[in-house]
């Protein structure tokens, strides 16, 4: 099955981790492009994580002992930063 990360979005696909053995609880998902990138779910393996950083994807994956919405805040201020950097090359 795929999903569709928009341009300049952000997700959390920690709900499709369906590997027991996954040893992430959660993954954050940045898609830092001007384009739709399809990402694969769910999510068995690490392998996983490198494929989609080939398609430019930024994945961070998170652990039991850190925390999932400090470390989505930080993406998400990451992102934001760069969608006002793209807003001031058009302007």
């Amino acid at each position: 099955m795929k999903f569709v990360v928009r341009a300049m979005h952000i997700i959390s696909v920690g709900g499709y981790i369906v590997e027991t053995q996954f040893p992430y609880r959660n993954l954050i998902v940045v898609n830092p492009t001007e384009e739709p990138i399809k990402i694969d779910i769910p999510i068995f393996t690490e392998d996983w994580i490198e494929k989609h950083r080939g398609f430019g994807l930024e994945i961070t994956p998170i652990t039991e002992k850190e925390s999932f919405l400090s470390n989505f805040r930080k993406a998400k201020i990451k992102l934001d930063k760069l969608k006002e950097e793209k807003l001031d090359e058009i302007a």
